[in-house]
């Protein structure tokens, strides 16, 4: 019987010949008929992955080398393109539209002889944290079926979470890998701004997307940034840095200087449960020789607002070109008038979550209405970044809750404030255009897990992966 530990295990297994690429993909395959009703994806590509792992099988009985993602089972989030595959974005607008390119992540997925299997459900164009927008029906989660994943990569994160794939990659934009990883009980990585391509990146807003991880050990997010981050000659946004890579995470004693925001943990939104946990955490952490201090993060409560202003705005730039007349949904009824033909498409091709951002963004772009939100909002994300480098100048990394609360109750938010309210933690990471993390270290007395929230410097995630393996080794958990 196949089973996954990680991919290093996994290919040791090729490499003894204990298993094979074809007995893998057959697993994962009965794996997502037999979880087909948590929703988490729109699509198994069945026949090209079992075509796709004969010839891996082959190449590697003819013992010519292995790549380093060599038959790896990976999901994609229904915004990253694969060509000659359909792609959504989870909304209707785009229903049946097939990508005429692969993302640069996907190519070179691609490239290290990974195995795509296929697309996963999400908030429809990343909008949303509880995949309960998605044109397609909510998804489940897998600890308990009456409760969201998080979004909005939320079917990514149900699919490494059920075992129905051996990592998936997400979209992150203010916390859409973080949180449902959070919320699934496994680890969810979003790079630096800029450390992987968004060539091939459904945009959402361009200067906040990045693509990012989920895996269920560290060393698998590692092996997967490995490959999918570098310089794009597609996208003038890609840092021109090299990943510095890890080699070989390891338990480490090193001993950290890390801080943490004081107003964050004594924030009113913070479950008093996962308040109390992190303090714990703190204390260990301390107790191990590490340096933790509080520090008084002034700006906080402008940071929802200011992700809110600037990401609405680019949103509102980014889906005008979905207009009905290229591609994608077009309104039937409406022929004779060009712009009846534009309302009708919008209007029935995006949903209710969609719409309401889109007329936000368009609201503070609005003349009269420019310096008054957007300039503002662009002068505070200035003095974030400059606030953030000083933070770094004296700490290692800022540890944080991933979000106020564990997972809820399909359907029980219906306040669109109180759910943008909750971004609180993760969108600051946005922003500045830093890298964090969400490790599972925690669980609720009644079994739901939460996560602890790591971030360091701007392409430093050499550190954060050691920290993050220190961190988990701390906690007994790998």
């Amino acid at each position: 019987m196949f089973t996954f530990q990680s991919i290093n295990a996994y290919h040791t297994l090729l490499t003894n010949g204990q298993t094979t690429c074809v007995e893998a993909v057959r697993h994962y395959l009965a794996k997502v008929a037999e979880n087909s009703h948590l929703n988490a994806w729109l699509e198994v590509f069945s026949a090209e992955a079992l075509e796709t792992a004969e010839k891996l099988d082959q190449q590697r009985l003819q013992g010519l080398p292995i790549g380093k993602l060599h038959g790896v089972i990976v999901g994609l989030k229904d915004v990253i393109c694969y060509k000659d595959h359909k792609i959504s974005a989870s909304s209707r607008i785009l229903e049946n539209f097939t990508s005429v390119y692969s993302a640069t992540a996907t190519q070179r997925l691609i490239d290290e002889e990974a195995i795509i299997i296929g697309r996963q459900n999400c908030d429809e164009f990343a909008m949303g944290s509880a995949n309960e927008n998605s044109a397609y029906g909510p998804v489940k989660n897998a600890i308990d079926e009456e409760r969201v994943p998080g979004g909005s990569s939320g079917g990514s994160a149900v699919a490494v979470q059920s075992g129905t794939c051996m990592v998936s990659l997400g979209s992150d934009t203010g916390g859409s890998v973080r949180q449902p990883a959070d919320f699934c009980g496994i680890i969810g990585m979003k790079p630096s701004y800029g450390t992987i391509s968004r060539y091939g990146l459904i945009a959402y807003a361009s200067s906040f997307d990045q693509i990012g991880i989920f895996a269920k050990t560290i060393e698998d997010v590692d092996a997967v940034l490995n490959v999918v981050a570098g310089p794009d000659e597609f996208d003038s946004t890609a840092s021109r840095k090299p990943l510095n890579k890890v080699n070989g995470l390891h338990s480490g004693k090193k001993k950290y200087r890390l801080c943490y925001f004081s107003n964050a943990l004594e924030h009113p939104s913070l479950d008093p449960f996962i308040a109390s946990e992190i303090r714990g955490f703190i204390e260990k952490l301390t107790s191990e020789g590490n340096e933790v201090e509080g520090v008084d993060f002034e700006l906080l409560n402008y940071i929802v607002p200011t992700y809110y202003v600037l990401s609405t705005a680019e949103a509102s730039s980014n889906l005008s070109r979905y207009d009905g007349i290229k591609y994608g949904y077009r309104n039937p009824s409406h022929k004779n008038s060009l712009d009846e033909l534009y309302k009708y498409s919008r209007s029935d091709g995006f949903g209710r979550e969609v719409k309401r951002r889109i007329l936000l963004g368009t609201f503070v772009l609005s003349a009269g209405y420019f310096d008054a939100y957007f300039t503002k909002a662009q002068k505070v994300r200035k003095l974030l970044v400059e606030k953030t480098k000083e933070i770094f100048q004296e700490y290692d990394a800022i540890i944080l809750p991933t979000v106020p609360t564990p997972a809820y109750k399909i359907g029980e938010k219906k306040d669109p404030i109180e759910i943008f309210l909750a971004d609180i933690y993760t969108v600051y990471a946005n922003l500045v255009g830093i890298p964090a993390i969400s490790l599972p270290l925690f669980n609720t007395p009644d079994g739901l897990p939460f996560g602890l929230q790591v971030m360091t410097s701007q392409h430093n995630e050499l550190s954060l992966l050691t920290l993050s393996k220190q961190l988990i080794d701390l906690q007994g958990l790998q």
